[in-house]
């Protein structure tokens, strides 16, 4: 098991924290959500992880059975990490621990969003509402490459992925901050003077912000 001084407990819960309980286990976990990652992503969304530790806690989910290492076929040869089924199942629980840790206080240290993280939100937090499906595409310019994503919106779920649609019905380009501000708000005007730049159907774009109401955190809560 990945913990090194385990639990030694029958209980499910001390069983679980001995498989995802080390530094950093459940965040990789959330880094792969979306998709297959690079060790050179991973390392650019968990920045204050050194290189040693996320290749331990790599090996260990790995030997466990919740990762899966793979090469990706010429022309890419890449080696990538992945979930496998059983680790795609820890998803309902890192969200319901994200979502329960809105209740805490943000620290002054607390700063930094991986862009996978702030694109979670819109599959977290989308509230089902009437409407034709659409597609966007959405860049966080401040993220470089890794920060383009596709989104397709349906009556009943938002679907988001790292792989952008070639013909999307709207394009946004902003930065990660001010798209985590503009969720809940109907008025795109905001996220405009932003410096954010939109193309397409504005009612697209509209309809996702609108949609994805994110709890307050509990320092924000009247």
């Amino acid at each position: 098991m990945p913990v090194q001084r385990g639990y030694r407990q029958a209980c499910g819960i001390a069983r679980g924290l001995d498989i995802v309980g080390e530094r950093w286990s459940l965040l990789l976990v959330r880094e792969l959500l979306l998709g297959p990652k690079r060790f050179t992503d991973l390392q650019q969304a968990l920045p204050a992880a050194s290189p040693n530790a996320l290749s331990d806690r790599l090996r260990e989910l790995t030997d466990v059975g919740v990762i899966n290492r793979r090469q990706l076929p010429p022309p890419g040869a890449a080696r990538v990490y992945e979930l496998t089924p059983w680790g795609r199942s820890l998803e309902p629980i890192v969200i319901a621990l994200g979502t329960w840790a809105l209740a805490a206080p943000r620290t002054a240290e607390q700063q930094f969003v991986s862009v996978d993280s702030a694109m979670l939100t819109i599959r977290t937090y989308y509230v089902p509402a009437p409407g034709r499906p659409a597609t966007l595409r959405i860049e966080l310019d401040d993220r470089g490459s890794a920060g383009v994503f596709g989104v397709h919106l349906t009556s009943a779920v938002a679907e988001v992925f790292h792989e952008p649609p070639l013909e999307p019905d709207a394009a946004l380009t902003t930065k990660t901050d001010a798209l985590l501000a503009a969720f809940g708000n109907a008025d795109l005007r905001g996220l405009m003077d932003t410096g954010a730049a939109m193309s397409g159907d504005p009612e697209a774009v509209r309809r996702l912000l609108v949609a994805v109401q994110v709890p307050a955190p509990a320092d924000q809560q009247q």
